[in-house]
C-alpha cells in the first residue's frame, strides 16, 4: 500500500502564493503519473494538474499560467506551485498517484484564499 502525504496548505490572501508538497512512500514512485485534484464545498472533485513519469504536464484551464506541477523522483515528492491565487481556488487539494491498475490518494490539505 502506497501512502501519499500532502503538506503546505493554509490561508492566503488573493494574489498570494502557496506551494503544496506530496510525499510518496513507494520505491517505484518514478513510474507513477502524479496529479493534484481539488474539491470545493458542494462541488465534485476536479483535476488541477498531472505530471507523467516522463515529465509531461497537463493543467485544468482554470489554473493554466498560474499553477505549476513538478516532481523530484530522488525525493519521491511532487509539488504544486500556486501563484496569483483567487478565492475560487479555495478547496481541499488532494495528491493522486497512478501506476498500472493502482490508484492512490492522499488525505487532502485545505487551501483557503480569502482577504
Amino acid at each position: 500500500q502506497v501512502q501519499l502525504v500532502e503538506s503546505g496548505g493554509g490561508l492566503v490572501q488573493p494574489g498570494g502564493s502557496l506551494r503544496l508538497s506530496c510525499a510518496a512512500s513507494s520505491r517505484i514512485f518514478r513510474f507513477y503519473t502524479m496529479g493534484w485534484y481539488r474539491q470545493a464545498p458542494g462541488k465534485p472533485r476536479e483535476l488541477v494538474a498531472t505530471i507523467t513519469s516522463g515529465g509531461s504536464t497537463n493543467y485544468a484551464d482554470s489554473v493554466k499560467g498560474r499553477f505549476t506541477i513538478s516532481r523530484d523522483n530522488a525525493k519521491n515528492e511532487v509539488y504544486l506551485q500556486m501563484n496569483s491565487l483567487k478565492p475560487e481556488d479555495t478547496a481541499v487539494y488532494y495528491c493522486n498517484g497512478r501506476y498500472l491498475r493502482a490508484d492512490y490518494w492522499g488525505q487532502g490539505t485545505q487551501v483557503t484564499v480569502s482577504s
